[in-house]
């Protein structure tokens, strides 16, 4: 396990769909984080991405403005965390696009899809290596959400992806040291 056991069993993940995500099968995805995470994990309703969140001159979404705005609407109790599902192209000021962002320490996360497909690069679909991708990006984010920084690991799941390159090179488990720091925060 990726994970580990540590004190998240009173934690309530929802994994919300965002727009036409709700068309993609999440259940890999749900057991894999209640299972990490020992935590619940269920699906939430889905919801619609904000209109002005979309930068025309980029043609991409803010992901911050989408936490921003989101969060006020769910308005999550101190047990629950979410994590957004979008199938958009994102962004966050200074980047050129984001595959995610979270909330240190907070109770969002978002992560698109959108660059993890193999035919956004012009190539066949393959369904492992987008569900690989999907699952890194989704545990990175929520090390976020639980209070872990970038690593410095090129292995771990909480090192920084500046490319699919570096998706693609790390794996999906915490590094020791990420690992410890999450069961440091969750005790």
């Amino acid at each position: 396990m990726a994970g580990g056991n540590f004190n998240l069993k009173k934690v309530n993940l929802l994994l919300i769909p965002l727009d036409q995500a709700k068309e993609l099968k999440l259940d890999f995805l749900l057991a894999l984080l209640a299972e990490i995470f020992q935590i619940k994990a269920n699906l939430g309703r889905p919801l619609k991405i904000p209109a002005e969140a979309y930068n025309y001159r980029r043609g991409q979404y803010n992901s911050s403005y989408i936490l921003k705005r989101l969060g006020s609407i769910l308005n999550l109790a101190t047990n629950e965390k979410a994590l957004l599902i979008a199938d958009v192209d994102l962004y966050a000021e200074g980047l050129n696009f984001v595959f995610g962002e979270a909330e240190i320490n907070g109770s969002l996360a978002i992560i698109s899809v959108t660059r993890l497909r193999e035919s956004f690069y012009g190539l066949p679909e393959n369904e492992e290596i987008f569900q690989s991708r999907v699952k890194k990006e989704a545990i990175h984010e929520l090390g976020h959400v639980f209070g872990l920084r970038h690593c410095s690991s090129s292995r771990c799941v909480m090192y920084f992806s500046n490319s699919l390159a570096d998706t693609d090179r790390k794996s999906w488990n915490f590094c020791p040291r990420c690992l410890s720091l999450l069961k440091s925060t969750c005790d």
